[in-house]
């Protein structure tokens, strides 16, 4: 397996790995799968705020998972946060893949001086938040019936990473 900054000729993989989780699974609260234009722009959009797309590819060059992460939010005063997202393809999963691109993933942002990374998490998703625990994020909140897929109502567990020690946001990362 090979990780890697992704580029055009990786978009068909992530867009059918999302669309995959969109139709199959509550880890994208999403109803409508995505297009290679769609996709397209959400890449470009990432890589021109100087955030990274990851993707993991097998041995043939096939993407077999991705990450990302962008702000958390909007507002100046949380320039410091972001919000990823580690998605695998489905017959790879449980194979240290999404392991793998969120250890990449932690150390792109430290390099960019980030302080704290959030997952939001569907509550049930048991495989996820023991990933996230072992990579030492932390259950922060529990928001309960805020989405909805598939006729039920999710639950949002929010974790969190802090990505460095410094004691105030005027002092520089350090790694």
């Amino acid at each position: 397996m090979e990780i890697r900054d992704a580029g055009p000729n990786h978009i068909e993989g992530i867009a059918a790995i999302y669309n995959d989780a969109v139709k199959h699974t509550t880890a994208i609260w999403n109803d409508s799968t995505v297009d290679y234009t769609n996709r397209a722009a959400w890449l470009s959009g990432r890589q021109q705020a100087g955030y990274p797309v990851l993707v993991a590819l097998d041995g043939r060059g096939a993407v077999i998972g991705y990450a990302s992460f962008s702000d958390w939010r909007a507002f100046d005063g949380y320039r410091h946060t972001v919000e990823h997202s580690v998605y695998v393809r489905s017959d790879q999963r449980g194979k240290g893949i999404g392991e793998a691109l969120m250890q990449k993933l932690i150390g792109r942002a430290q390099s960019i001086g980030k302080h704290v990374m959030i997952a939001g998490i569907d509550a049930n998703n048991a495989g996820s938040i023991r990933l996230h625990a072992k990579l030492g994020f932390e259950q922060v909140g529990h928001l309960k019936e805020v989405g909805q897929k598939f006729g039920a109502w999710l639950d949002l567990a929010f974790m969190q990473l802090k990505l460095d020690d410094r004691p105030s946001p005027d002092v520089v990362a350090t790694r």
